[in-house]
């Protein structure tokens, strides 16, 4: 049986979304690791990846067989042309028995249909990771550029209805393509997403020794990063107001906070912003010394950041929206974004009780357990060879 894995329009850093790329990178790379052992006696003739220059040194890797396709990926009509045409023609050049689209669009049926011929049928399976699209077409309807918006989400509910199965990353996102889909419950799958190593540094503090909480958001709107910088705000008013020193804030995604909050001048000047970190070890070495980890979105289809402050032994305080109560569980303390009361008061507790501080981190550790990538690769083999 040969799988074929669609990587051609991944490339890092171009697009709305890291995740996407990563996600199918390490699919891949698990994927690769399986077929090499072939451990559960599932003859896999090979794993195919259709990639480009950009990405080849992420995906061509041992168990799997690396293409380097020539059009440009960065070219929106060659684009639209390959993922409603030209990949179904592809994947039967290389003798596909599956094709997995881990972007979550699938070509026109009519593509596929005259790909497979008069032989083998090509089964399909698309990964959707969020509708987000739609999200924003109900609450921030002039953000993204009309057309394309429209253009995603018409893709969208048309892959859904059109791939033999589909893989969804968290019961959220399932309920959201139920709720614009109908009656394709039963070709669904939720698996979600498996984490990956962080870098751990024990120091606590940044490279000056001072104590701080760290935020994660960005610049769209889904992110929240002005509901982060009110919530600090009220957090560093009530810490004074009770005699005490506040922490200042490090803010991860943004690069400045003036085009999403006016703040107090007082607490801006305790707040820090790094837009972009290139290499995410870096990151990860300033986001470790934070003393509590505070992230605040209205919409996410999986939520990873809550989780990689867990495997760093942060406590968190996270928003109660879309999937993260399903994946932060009760290994943080859930709160309404809008709230900025409630949330100060939340961060205030982690940072002072002691007790509550240790069996969130407990508790944290015990969590992550649930995203190991040995039991996703299990399920992604499952559910492509079935």
């Amino acid at each position: 049986m040969n799988l074929v894995i669609d990587c051609f329009k991944l490339v890092k850093g171009a697009g709305k979304s890291i995740g996407i790329y990563n996600l199918a990178k390490s699919v891949t790379l698990h994927l690769g690791e399986r077929a090499e052992s072939e451990a559960d006696g599932t003859r896999v003739n090979s794993i195919i990846v259709l990639g480009n220059s950009y990405n080849k040194k992420d995906f061509d890797v041992p168990g799997v067989t690396f293409v380097e396709l020539k059009g440009n990926p960065l070219n929106k009509i060659y684009c639209i042309l390959w993922e409603l045409f030209l990949v179904p023609w592809y994947a039967k050049r290389y003798g596909a028995d599956r094709i997995l689209f881990p972007r979550g669009f699938a070509p026109f049926g009519i593509a596929k249909r005259l790909a497979s011929g008069a032989g083998k049928e090509i089964k399909d399976t698309i990964i959707i990771h969020d509708l987000i699209p739609f999200f924003y077409d109900k609450y921030y309807p002039g953000v993204f550029n009309k057309f394309e918006n429209a253009y995603i989400m018409n893709r969208l509910k048309a892959s859904i209805k059109q791939a033999d199965r589909v893989i969804t990353i968290s019961e959220h996102s399932k309920e959201d393509i139920l709720d614009k889909v109908k009656g394709c419950e039963k070709k669904i799958t939720v698996i979600h997403n498996g984490l990956n190593d962080v870098f751990h540094n024990d120091t606590g503090n940044d490279s000056q020794g001072a104590e701080y909480i760290v935020a994660m958001t960005s610049g769209l709107p889904h992110k929240n990063a002005k509901g982060v910088l009110k919530a600090y705000e009220a957090y560093y008013s009530q810490t004074k107001e009770q005699g005490k020193v506040p922490l200042s804030l490090v803010v991860i995604g943004i690069a400045d906070t003036s085009p999403y909050a006016e703040m107090d001048g007082e607490a801006k000047s305790h707040v820090r912003c790094y837009k972009f970190f290139e290499n995410f070890e870096e990151m990860c070495r300033l986001a470790t010394g934070g003393k509590a980890y505070l992230f605040l979105s209205y919409a996410e289809g999986f939520g990873f950041p809550p989780l990689e402050a867990m495997q760093m032994g942060i406590p968190v305080v996270c928003s109660d929206r879309s999937s993260l109560p399903e994946v932060v569980k009760d290994a943080g303390i859930l709160v309404d974004p809008d709230d900025t009361a409630a949330v100060a008061k939340a961060l205030i507790q982690v940072l002072t009780v002691g007790k509550l501080r240790e069996e969130l981190i407990a508790k944290g550790f015990e969590n992550i357990k649930r995203f190991s990538w040995e039991t996703r690769t299990d399920l992604y083999w499952k559910e492509l060879f079935r």
